[in-house]
């Protein structure tokens, strides 16, 4: 059936009557794509918001972060190889997250792919380390509630690969902290019409989005205005978008169509609990990883880049950073899964997760429930982050880098996937990115 409206997608012309209450966040060029390309689909996940190194690759657990606590181990199995904790279980399901939750995958991805064990992120900051994986660069002078000042992988792929607006997607876990801003850049050169579809889905399909979301009918100009206007105004403020950037978007009535259709699609399932979401699915991560597995299902986009953030909690809840982090874990898990058993995906999708930035080597003061510390991000600990690649033409079970041994940055995320889907040259060409950046097959 996701080949049916694919094809559906690129062929059909017909215009829908009701299209303009959609919400026009999808900007459009020729169905083009280039063929210099060594996979068909690439997802991106920017994995889970601040991710300690002791806790995830370094598979202490709780040793290293909380004074007498000795206990260590991986509780990223989905990802990472490496035995669980044995003892103290905080991070399962039941009272007291002491039911450990079962690996998805019975072979980790590190064995399936490559683990970039040691990489530089170029910030301790959330923002600035988000737009150095997607503008593949360190910008200095980046602020919060602006857009990237230098071009993303989206805006490269739609100019340079010639990718349609439906085939590069971004899935963001709110639509607060700037993150509807990172969908295209404000570089006159690039912009707005070379932009991603930004999919908000656990704003989108809260329960009172749904008041709005359930009458996605085709409306009749006429006798239905105000209803009408009064979902457009809701979508248009859910997808982040003012007027001016809504006029210039330059959507095709098929892909209007298509995302209308989609929609309705994603109303159904979610009030009918049939969302192809994570077996645990306890938090906004796992949520949004369902939601964004619907889009890879139903689009089968070229390009999907997936935002994870519930780690965060870390300023203030130790434990429940361990929970975030788990979920993180399984939801890419899930995932993963999705992707090798579906047709059209299966065997030539790449799939890159990478942190925006790591955390601290020592806590603040901030205690939770359990009496565990928590932990900020500013200090050169929160610098080490870490990279891991599984899918065509990505080596088996391999680890690059070690403590003391940093290789690669958070910049070369974007330049993997500019080599994967056929402009890097173009990208290396436009002269925007760091001049250390490199895609990480030049690293292998």
């Amino acid at each position: 059936m996701a080949q049916t409206r694919r094809d559906f997608i690129k062929t059909t012309g017909v215009a829908a009557a009701g299209a303009a209450v959609l919400p026009s966040f999808l900007p459009s060029t020729v169905f083009g794509q280039s063929s210099d390309r060594t996979a068909q689909h690439v997802v991106l996940v920017m994995f889970a918001g601040g991710v300690r190194h002791q806790e995830s690759i370094d598979q202490r657990y709780l040793a290293d972060a909380q004074a007498g606590q000795t206990q260590e181990g991986n509780l990223m199995y989905n990802m990472l190889t490496g035995a669980t904790p044995s003892g103290s279980i905080l991070y399962g399901t039941g009272s007291g997250g002491t039911v450990e939750i079962p690996s998805i995958l019975s072979n980790s991805l590190q064995s399936q792919g490559t683990l970039f064990s040691e990489v530089n992120a170029l910030s301790t900051g959330h923002y600035i380390g988000l737009n150095s994986i997607l503008q593949g660069g360190l910008p200095t002078s980046q602020g919060l509630r602006m857009r990237p000042i230098s071009p993303t992988i989206f805006e490269y792929l739609r100019k340079h690969g010639g990718y349609s607006a439906t085939d590069v997607w971004f899935v963001g876990n709110t639509v607060q902290s700037s993150i509807p801003l990172l969908n295209y850049s404000e570089h006159p050169d690039y912009g707005i019409k070379y932009g991603a579809n930004f999919f908000a889905p656990t704003v989108s399909f809260h329960p009172t989005a749904q008041n709005y979301l359930a009458h996605g009918k085709t409306y009749n100009h006429e006798t239905e205005w105000s209803p009408m206007m009064e979902l457009k105004a809701f979508l248009d403020y859910n997808f982040s978008m003012s007027n001016s950037m809504l006029e210039a978007l330059g959507n095709t009535e098929a892909e209007k169509e298509a995302i209308k259709l989609f929609m309705n699609e994603m109303v159904l399932k979610t009030n009918t609990g049939t969302l192809d979401l994570p077996p645990v699915h306890d938090n906004a991560d796992t949520y949004t990883m369902g939601y964004a597995v619907e889009v890879l299902k139903y689009f089968q986009p070229s390009f999907l880049c997936v935002n994870l953030n519930a780690v965060d909690v870390a300023h203030s809840n130790f434990t429940q950073s361990l929970q975030a982090l788990h979920r993180a874990d399984h939801a890419v898990g899930h995932l993963w899964n999705v992707i090798q058993n579906t047709p059209g995906l299966a065997g030539n999708t790449t799939l890159i997760c990478i942190p925006e930035c790591g955390r601290n080597d020592e806590p603040n003061a901030i205690a939770d429930a359990n009496g565990f510390l928590a932990y900020d991000h500013s200090d050169l600990n929160s610098r080490r982050i870490f990279s891991l690649m599984a899918g065509p033409n990505v080596p088996s079970n391999l680890v690059i880098g070690s403590e003391g041994n940093s290789i690669g940055q958070v910049s070369d995320a974007m330049m993997t996937v500019a080599d994967i889907l056929g402009v890097k040259q173009a990208v290396l060409d436009a002269g925007m990115v760091d001049p250390n950046a490199h895609s990480f097959f030049d690293l292998l």
